[in-house]
């Protein structure tokens, strides 16, 4: 509305924002977001709090709107800004959907995880009676900042934990992707996806490796924003994981347990004849290379038949398996043998 950017751009009304960051972002940022709005003469309120797969729920939901309610903005001008990783773009997303029914929102992700995965698409959500993302929506937001000079102060298993939503792309995609995975991965690890360090043989794997992802993601997403088609690629690694990730919370992280969905998948595809002996090393040599856990005891069995049936519950009766059918190839099956999947899972364990 040009009279509303009139109004906001003329000096009449003071900028206001309303900003939720997670609560270690705040330890490590706080002091320069804080400046830059101080500098740049924007009123606002900064909400730090404990953004985790265990705080993710609607009472967190409920606590920001309170906020939001206090600190009173303008629904149309003045978008709510989350900064943090996915589970606080998550809860954000969702408080600011719910907030006068719709509230324009920014993400501004802060992993490695987030920045490919959680800032492209429309989902947002909480986790409710022991289910991950049992209430959410489809509100995407109004812009997505990706700035990765955030992902220097992140442990190094986070960043593992984020190559996992990086390879899933891979695997489904794009084999040029998967190949800048198993020769930069170790390099991508040690430099924190930083560009500018002076190893020239590695080109700018850094910024090569996270476009290529979320041009993927893009893709992907896009013409299915709301899910229409429940066909969907993007699930690879996402079929035994929520249930695995709940179950065993907090000793895995997302990017971790949807690593092992895709390492016991990986057999599944070997053992149905779509992968060859080869491929199927290489993919599991890729991740291990990558730091992440191809294997986890609380994957069992009587878990992989109960997520399997919870699958069937939500994707209109049928699986929906999405699997290699070679490196950077994949399709959606509907026809996986209880079987089939037990000699895949017995293969798994051995090795």
């Amino acid at each position: 509305d040009p009279q509303q950017l009139e109004l906001a751009t003329s000096g009449k009304r003071k900028l206001r924002r309303f900003i939720v960051v997670d609560e270690v972002v705040d330890e490590l940022y706080g002091s320069k977001v804080r400046e830059y709005f101080e500098e740049n003469n924007v009123q606002h309120k900064i909400l730090a709090l404990p953004t985790t797969e265990e705080t993710k729920s609607m009472d967190l939901v409920l606590n920001i709107l309170q906020e939001v309610q206090n600190f009173s903005i303008d629904r149309r001008t003045e978008p709510i800004i989350a900064i943090g990783g996915g589970v606080c773009l998550d809860i954000v997303g969702l408080a600011a959907s719910l907030y006068r029914r719709r509230t324009p929102y920014i993400r501004v992700p802060t992993t490695l995880l987030s920045y490919v995965d959680a800032s492209v698409g429309a989902k947002n959500g909480v986790n409710f009676l022991q289910c991950k993302n049992k209430l959410g929506g489809y509100t995407p937001p109004v812009a997505s900042f990706l700035d990765r000079s955030f992902i220097q102060s992140i442990p190094r298993r986070h960043i593992s934990n984020g190559l996992g939503e990086i390879l899933k792309m891979a695997l489904m995609k794009h084999k040029g992707l998967f190949d800048l995975l198993k020769s930069h991965g170790k390099y991508l690890l040690d430099t924190k996806f930083q560009s500018n360090n002076g190893f020239a043989d590695h080109g700018d794997a850094a910024l090569q490796t996270t476009r290529i992802a979320i041009e993927t993601m893009l893709e992907e997403l896009a013409p299915n924003l709301w899910e229409d088609d429940l066909d969907r690629l993007v699930d690879f690694g996402h079929l035994i994981s929520p249930e695995l990730e709940m179950r065993v919370l907090p000793s895995l992280m997302h990017g971790e347990a949807v690593n092992i969905d895709m390492a016991f998948m990986t057999y599944v595809a070997h053992v149905r004849g779509l992968i060859t002996t080869e491929e199927k090393e290489q993919i599991i040599q890729c991740m291990r290379g990558l730091e992440l856990p191809v294997w986890h005891s609380g994957c069992n069995w009587s878990l992989i038949k109960k997520a399997l049936m919870e699958r069937l519950k939500h994707s209109g009766g049928q699986p929906r398996m999405p699997l290699p059918t070679g490196l950077g190839v994949a399709e959606i099956f509907n026809d996986t043998s209880e079987e089939t999947l037990e000699r895949a899972y017995k293969l798994w364990v051995r090795d």
